[in-house]
């Protein structure tokens, strides 16, 4: 009972203490247990059972068997007459036997076929696999972005009510010293609240984000998330923007799925072609028979056939069709999977270069905006302006801050998006 008690308290320390997560170890968490990346490991342990059992096939089986039968055998039915002075049937008896018995495949063309469409189920099972991975790292990639994002709008919230408190003293002390107006003191205080009020709503969505990232890493739910990365906020992996669309195509797992989805419909289609050759098989047995256990003998059986289909009802072509429309459909899908990858590569490079302009936009604009408020400040501690000049510079700043936060994250999100259409996510974020 101690020791349940004492493991009851270690389990829920750990789960009191926060989760400090860098983007590097999100994006690896996320590998090992997005639901959606499991399930994909599964798909592909499931594909290769699928090539074992159509191995199987092209193998000899064998099989124990031990038995013991009673029989009573009606001689009139089994001659189609009776004969006079024989009895009407024949025991019962008992039949003891025990041996092996064994099947094998000489020629058939249709099992190898399916054979190599199971090898590149798992090629396709594998390329799937891989495009889920990219997802779950697309997905928590542009979550921690957004997690940072709202990070950085709870510091700049809480820099701007520090200002706006310190605005709000300046203009109380200014009124106690009969240089300032209750005016300027009300005006100050209303410009505090309206920033105390962005504070709460900038924490209820970083709140809000970091749930959802535990969600897709899987986390236990009563474990709080941190973000280890804010010092380096915006500091993600470079990628080059020079990459052709040719080494993007030869990238994406998207490709190589439907690639080995359509070697796969074409060994079906073979393995259906093949269905109209004969078949040639073995088998036999070798028992120990007899009525009793003590009266058994050995006894054998071998055997060789030719199986030649002459009429099939149809379901030869009908496989054949079958096989030749999803040549067809994945050929379709191929097309609009290299047009929709030539349109991600176009506008993440595009996107990226407006984003690195705008951030220096912005990164300007809050240095302007904060020798504003300074100025705005001196004249109204100077007595040459009321406070409108600060509260109107207070605003300029918050809208500064904003675009500035909106434009580091629109970078480093188009940063991420040319990665995950060059098919460079995993290599660039998770090693």
């Amino acid at each position: 009972m101690r020791y349940l008690v004492v493991f009851i308290l270690a389990a829920g320390t750990v789960l009191a203490q926060p989760l400090n997560l860098t983007l590097k170890d999100a994006v690896n968490l996320a590998l090992k247990q997005n639901p959606f990346v499991v399930l994909a490991n599964l798909d592909v342990a499931q594909s290769q059972q699928d090539r074992a059992i159509a191995r199987a096939g092209l193998l000899p089986q064998a099989g124990a068997t031990l038995g013991e039968s009673v029989h009573r055998l009606n001689i009139n039915t089994a001659l189609g007459t009776s004969i006079p002075g024989f009895p009407q049937h024949v025991g019962p008896y008992e039949v003891f036997q025990t041996g092996v018995q064994f099947s094998a495949p000489v020629f058939d063309l249709t099992l190898w076929r399916r054979y190599r469409a199971a090898q590149s189920g798992i090629t396709a099972a594998q390329a799937r696999e891989s495009a889920a991975r990219e997802d779950a790292v697309v997905l928590v990639v542009s979550q921690y972005l957004g997690s940072q994002r709202a990070a950085a709008e709870v510091d700049a919230a809480q820099s701007r009510v520090d200002l706006a408190q310190a605005l709000f003293n300046q203009a109380s002390d200014l009124q106690k010293n009969g240089a300032g107006t209750g005016i300027d003191t009300l005006r100050a205080n209303v410009q505090l609240q309206n920033e105390k009020q962005r504070l709460i709503a900038a924490r209820t969505q970083l709140d809000t984000s970091l749930f959802a990232l535990a969600r897709l890493l899987a986390i236990d739910p009563h474990r709080q998330v941190r973000l280890a990365d804010q010092p380096s906020f915006f500091e993600t992996p470079a990628t080059a923007t020079g990459r052709t669309l040719e080494e993007a195509w030869a990238a994406r797992p998207e490709l190589r799925q439907i690639a080995a989805q359509e070697q796969q419909a074409r060994l079906e289609a073979q393995a259906a072609r093949d269905e109209r050759l004969p078949k040639v098989s073995a088998g036999g047995a070798w028992l120990e028979q007899g009525l009793t256990p003590a009266t058994v003998i050995p006894v054998y059986q071998y055997q060789a056939s030719l199986d030649v289909p002459i009429f099939t009802g149809g379901r030869i072509q009908a496989a054949e069709a079958k096989a030749g429309i999803a040549l067809r459909q994945l050929a379709q899908q191929e097309q609009d999977v290299r047009n929709r990858i030539a349109q991600e590569v176009k506008t993440a490079i595009a996107q990226l270069e407006s984003a690195r302009s705008e951030v220096d936009v912005a990164n300007l604009g809050v240095k302007l905006a904060r020798d504003e408020v300074d100025q705005a400040r001196d004249r109204f501690q100077a007595g040459v302006a009321n406070n409108i000049e600060v509260i109107t510079a207070q605003d300029e700043l918050a809208r500064a801050s904003d675009n500035q936060i909106a434009a580091l994250y629109r970078y480093n999100q188009a940063r991420a998006d040319l990665a995950h259409a060059t098919g460079e996510m995993e290599t660039l974020y998770a090693r």
